[in-house]
Parts: C-alpha cells; structure tokens; sequence
C-alpha cells in the first residue's frame, strides 16, 4: 500500500465520497482526531426542518455525511424530525443491503491481558478474574460445537498479553478453518484484538482472516486517558492509527468503533466519521464495518453515569451512523436486550450475533445458566439460541445469512466499496442469503422453522422475479437440497 493520501477523482466522485480536509491533514500512519473541532461542529450545528431533511436526503442518494451534516442530525431533538432520521435509515438499509441480516459468533480465546482498562471485566487489576487461553484441542471443540449449531461466520477476540502474538492469532484462523464436522465448517474468520504493527498484520492476513477489529473505546484523548491506566493500551495514538497499519499491511477490510457510556455519544458518532474519512482519505476505502457497542456491567466494575446512553438516544446514534456512512456494516451485538435488539434492527443494523457465549470454552460445556462475570467481559442481555434468533428474523421478514462470497471472490475493501457505494450489493446479498439459509435449514433447523424458513425463501425469490438470475437461484437451492454444499454468486 502506496504511503499517500488519495485526493478526489473522478472515481471516487462515482462512488460518491470524496473525502473532506479537516483541521488535521489526513496523512498515512498519523493521528487525526481534533477534538476541539468536532465540539465546535456540535455547538455551532443548527437542525433547522429544511436542513435535516436535505441530510436524510443526501444519504438515500447514498452519499457519505460530512461532520458539519453529521452534527446537524445528532442536535436533532424535534421527535417529528427524529422519526424522519429514523424513516431514513430504514429506508436507506433496505436500498442498500436489503431485509438480509448477517450472522455471527464471537469466540473467546484467552483473556489473558496486561492493560488496566478501568470499564472491563479483563483488566489485569482484576484479582477476581479467572484467566485461561483454549488449547488447541479445546478450541477444535469450542469450533465444533458452534458448527452443530450451524454458525459459518466467527469473530476470535483475544485480550492483550504477549503470548497471543500475530503468530498465535494466525495459527488459532489455520486451525479454525480446518475444523468440519458433518456438513459444518467456518468460511469466515474475523478477529477483535490488540493492534499490531505492520508485519504483525501482515502475518495475520497471511492465515486467511476476514475483518480486523480494533475498537477505539473513546476518541476523547482527555477521557481516554481517564480510562485506560497501565499498559500499552494507555497510548492513545497507537491504537488510533492501528488500522493504518493494517491497510499498509493489505489488510483492507478493517472495523472500527466506539464504547458508548465513556464519553458524550455525539462526539463519538462525529468521530467515528472522522475516522471514516481519515481511512478514506489515506487509503481510498472506508471502513467495512461500524460497531457500537455500549456499556454494560463487568467483575468489579462501577461504571460512570455521566455519559450512559439512554435506549432513545441509542436508537437515535444507530440510525444516524447507518445515515453518515451508507456503505458501511454495522453490528449489533447480544451486550443490548432483546427488545432493544429488536428495535435497533430496523434502522440499519446489517450483521447481529447470535447464540453467543463469552465465557472461554462455553459452547462445548454446558455451564451455568448465570453469567459467571469473573469468567466473562461483560454482561450479555440476549442469550437466545442460535435457532431462536433465525426463528424470529424469518418471522418478521428478515432474511439470515451465513454468507462469506464477497470475501472469498476479492470483494473486500475498496472492490467492495465499489459493490455497495451504489447499492449494487443487493443483488448479491440477497441471492446468497437464501442459499446459506438453505444449508442452515436442511442441515440444522427445527421442523418449525424449516416450514418457516421454506416460505421466507419463496417470497424473496418472487420479489427477484424481475432479476435474470431468479432461476439460475432456484437452481442453486434445488443442487443444495440434494447434497451440494457452499454454493453462492
């Protein structure tokens, strides 16, 4: 990756972003979080009716926000106003990734770690804090079980410790990949853990992974600092320009994100497009996923009040994400409850977790219905099966999906900015959806939602019935009906 930043051209201008000039210049392998200017686009952004509905309709024509736009919306409190910010992202997930809902697993490796992170249950002040890292062979079983409940996507999250280097990391995504039972295997390897530097990614892209999350937490240095006691977490700027360090790897389907509760959410959601615009400037591709997870309780943590999130204001910060950034994925995980979860969906959300497990070899082993915080993260609030989630995605006209195409056919980063900046990635997603339901449904579903799931896929075909491919999909399922396996667009 060619150290330089890429100004507008005319490609980027078909792709409509073109990234801004802020204070800070936007250069390679450099911090660029003013935090001065994102209060002063905050204070002086005037949500007039006439300005906020030109926004929204900006983005359906599926242009990214800038930060002066982005403030507009967050200052928004009119309620007849807010519900167009959330009519808009509604209708603006649906004209770009369609009623398809990605599925996902996290798996906890080892949560070993030498940082001191005031808001997690890992932190090494943490006495109470049961630590392990799987062994191989737990691993293969962890691997195992998840694939008899028919999940194909898995993120691996690792605390930071010296003993998972890239190395590790890489050899944990070899191993995971080579794990089949029955008509079970892992397509898809993301990975949550500390920044590396450049050949660290290097190596770990090397084992075949998907995408690189690296959560910033807060984007506030001051608060940041409040945070983050001891350890290399401490550094700020490190951590900021992480994933610099992985696009200068190849490495270019990157996630970042923020934890809501550390610090005002409306800077953070300026923030993280701050950070999207950096990313763009410098490397000519955005991120491939935005995750916005908030606080939840841990082992001996008391967790500030000041800046929690309130369930309006989180609905609202979701649906104003999915409007800044319409390219971008964004995922919702099992930290929220099911009522939260079922609302957020709507309004942008692409991938969702589920089935989810975070104590260290808890899919394999039945343990204790409670939540052991000495042995996990954070607190879970939905810990529905796997099949009790697809049952009510289907329900509700959500289509699930397992798919990895993209991935696997070099639709990553900038190539899949091309896909999805102008919503072209419809036509694959959901083509593929069906088909890995397809899988899920012969090999893993109950009767119930296999009848369920049947009709689902019949009403997406007709609404395709327009595209030249709907019988060439037809076909495909009819082939994986009879034993074919891993088929996609």
């Amino acid at each position: 990756m060619s150290a330089v930043c890429y100004q507008s051209s005319t490609k980027n201008r078909a792709m409509k972003f073109t990234p801004e000039k802020y204070r800070i210049a936007d250069e390679p392998m450099q911090p660029f979080i003013d935090p001065q200017e994102i209060w002063d686009y905050i204070s002086s952004a005037q949500p007039t009716r006439e300005r906020v509905r030109a926004i929204i309709a900006k983005s359906l024509n599926k242009e990214r926000l800038n930060l002066e736009e982005t403030a507009v919306l967050v200052n928004t409190t009119d309620p007849e106003l807010v519900e167009e910010i959330l009519q808009g992202a509604r209708t603006l997930k649906e004209k770009v990734y369609g009623n398809r809902i990605v599925l996902f697993a996290p798996l906890y490796i080892g949560n070993k770690c030498t940082n001191n992170c005031t808001y997690c249950g890992f932190r090494t002040s943490n006495k109470d804090a049961v630590r392990m890292t799987l062994a191989d062979e737990e691993l293969v079983k962890e691997v195992e079980a998840l694939e008899d409940n028919g999940q194909k996507r898995l993120i691996l999250v690792y605390g930071e410790h010296k003993d998972y280097s890239p190395e590790f990391i890489a050899d944990n995504v070899r191993l995971v990949y080579g794990v089949k039972k029955g008509n079970g295997e892992i397509r898809r390897v993301n990975i949550n853990a500390a920044p590396l530097d450049v050949e660290g990614f290097r190596i770990v892209k090397e084992s075949g992974i998907g995408t690189y999350q690296v959560f910033q937490e807060t984007y506030h240095p001051e608060a940041y600092k409040n945070y983050h006691l001891a350890g290399k977490k401490k550094d700020f700027n490190w951590r900021l320009t992480s994933l610099d360090r992985a696009q200068e790897a190849g490495l270019d389907d990157v996630g970042i994100g923020a934890l809501f509760g550390l610090y005002d959410w409306r800077y953070e959601v300026l923030a993280l497009v701050r950070h999207t615009n950096h990313l763009e400037a410098c490397y000519n591709v955005g991120p491939h996923t935005i995750s916005f997870p908030r606080i939840k309780d841990a082992s001996s943590v008391n967790t500030p009040a000041e800046y929690m999130v309130n369930d309006d204001d989180f609905v609202k910060l979701v649906a104003i994400l999915r409007l800044a950034v319409p390219y971008t994925g964004m995922i919702l995980t099992a930290r929220e409850s099911i009522a939260v979860r079922r609302q957020v969906i709507q309004f942008g959300v692409s991938q969702i977790d589920g089935g989810t497990k975070l104590e260290l070899g808890s899919y394999s082993q039945t343990k204790n219905e409670e939540q052991n915080l000495n042995r996990e993260q954070f607190m879970i609030n939905d810990n529905r099966s796997l099949s009790e989630i697809i049952e009510e995605l289907v329900e509700n006209d959500y289509l699930p999906s397992f798919c990895t195409a993209c991935y696997r056919l070099g639709r990553t980063g900038e190539h899949f900015m091309e896909f999805s900046v102008p919503g072209f990635i419809k036509r694959f997603c959901s083509p593929n959806a069906m088909l890995t339901l397809t899988e899920y449904l012969i090999d893993y579903a109950t009767p119930e939602v296999q009848e369920k799931g049947w009709k689902l896929i019949e009403r997406s075909l007709v609404d395709l019935e327009s595209q030249a491919n709907v019988a060439e999909i037809r076909n495909r399922i009819e082939r994986i009906k009879q034993g074919e396996r891993d088929l996609y667009f």
